[in-house]
């Protein structure tokens, strides 16, 4: 049974994007949009406004920016951000590390979006593997990498 704290006198709304810096956003483009299939919905190659400065803590940073749409009605959006000054060195991303994520994406055809992503060089994780307990127990699920390394997650649902 899951615990509830009392309320904050404020309110949560909803989930609004995941940001992920990348190395490189052209080859991180190239990974979202025409491998994945995510549409590309927001393009801003230079921002380096004031207050994005003050967000990061990086005096006179400059970031390119790229976000997309698993699906074009999807109020969420994937944000990916490379740091054109102020870059660090990568972090590491297994998935057992404390603070670290993934982020999953539902399929209709997992085995077919296996075989056609692995066929073009993705790496995965696994071989799709069957869920056999609990409220996904007959759906399919597989963990792979995007070309930094970030971990992601293909999941059908039960049928």
């Amino acid at each position: 049974m899951t615990q509830q704290s009392s309320s904050p006198p404020w309110k949560l709304g909803d989930l609004h994007h995941l940001g992920l810096t990348v190395a490189d956003i052209q080859r991180s483009i190239a990974f979202y949009r025409d491998l994945l299939g995510m549409t590309l919905h927001r393009r801003r190659p230079h921002v380096d406004n004031d207050y994005v400065a003050l967000q990061t803590g990086y005096d006179g940073v400059v970031l390119n920016v790229a976000s997309f749409k698993v699906s074009p009605d999807s109020p969420q959006s994937l944000e990916v951000v490379q740091y054109m000054n102020h870059a660090g060195r990568p972090a590491e991303t297994a998935t057992n590390r404390a603070g670290n994520s993934h982020l999953c994406i539902t399929v209709d055809d997992l085995k077919a979006a296996h075989r056609d992503l692995a066929a073009k060089g993705v790496r995965f994780k696994s071989e799709p593997v069957t869920i056999t307990a609990g409220p996904n127990a007959g759906g399919l699920v597989v963990y792979f990498y995007d070309p930094d390394g970030y971990t992601l997650e293909l999941f059908q649902p039960p049928r």
